[in-house]
């Protein structure tokens, strides 16, 4: 199947697409109910029948993706010679109905550090249409990982002695989240956080006795003012407080998907998170 692979594929590279899906057809027509094909800024792969059709529906696949839109829609055509069409005219007599559905780049999450809360959080996460990438450098806590499955997210599981490693290879636009075991591994994922430039956001578990050390230890490590405001410390949500792993994590997620879905939406923790 074309459209398959090329969703696979695209997916793979990152790259938003439109699904188009013939749903009805009455009278005759060149493709059968079912018929998809996909469309992605700059070209289109398999076919729904060619001529004025598909280069409608290609034109308003593409509109869409330049204007990020998320919900489907549903486009009705004739194939009449007595139809005005922008690029030509089809003469099979039918109509046809064709769905278009948005197939946006998933969102990336990176947690480092799988301890109690990280792998809590990893749970609630893993039930979302993300790449999520888990990182830990102790590998009996990834092993953990296999209660994820079967997961909606697709789950990028990295063992890492040097995390900094890990964020210098996320794609621009993807949210970290700092929760490992020591507080030296997290001013060192902190300080390779702020030197990636491109991400969507920065979290770092703990109180804010903790914070007002690390915000003094970057400063001393060259990172400006404005930099360091990009971390926020403590996460989760004001309106979830609380200690309890499950609690945190929950709190972390809610924060997390409101970002992910709002990208304009910024909210910082309460105490505790240590």
């Amino acid at each position: 199947m074309i459209w398959l692979s090329a969703l696979t594929a695209l997916r793979e590279q990152r790259r938003a697409a439109v699904l188009a899906t013939i749903t009805t057809v009455r009278g005759h027509a060149p493709r059968e109910v079912g018929t998809k094909m996909v469309i992605a800024a700059h070209e289109s792969f398999g076919t729904i029948g060619g001529g004025n059709l598909e280069m409608v529906v290609i034109n308003r696949a593409q509109e869409m993706l330049a204007q990020l839109q998320r919900e489907p829609q549903s486009l009705s055509l004739q194939l009449s010679d007595k139809a005005n069409g922008h690029y030509g005219r089809q003469c099979c007599g039918g109509e046809i109905s064709v769905l278009l559905e948005p197939m946006p780049v998933p969102a990336v999450i990176a947690i480092f550090g799988i301890g109690h809360v990280g792998l809590e959080l990893a749970r609630i996460l893993s039930r979302h249409d993300l790449e999520l990438y888990l990182s830990d450098s102790r590998p009996e806590f990834l092993a953990e990982l296999h209660v994820l499955e079967p997961a909606v997210a697709r789950v990028h599981a990295q063992l890492a002695v040097i995390g900094e490693q890990v964020i210098a290879q996320l794609p621009d636009g993807a949210h970290v989240v700092i929760m490992t075991h020591d507080h030296a591994e997290d001013f060192h994922l902190c300080d390779a956080a702020l030197a990636h430039r491109g991400l969507g956001s920065i979290g770092l578990i703990g109180s804010r006795a903790k914070w007002v050390r690390f915000e003094k230890n970057l400063a001393a490590s060259g990172h400006d003012q404005a930099q360091i405001q990009q971390i926020s410390c403590p996460i989760g949500l004001r309106e979830m407080p609380g200690k309890d792993p499950a609690m945190i994590a929950l709190s972390v997620a809610a924060q997390l998907l409101q970002r992910v879905g709002s990208p304009q939406v910024s909210t910082r923790g309460v105490e505790p998170r240590v």
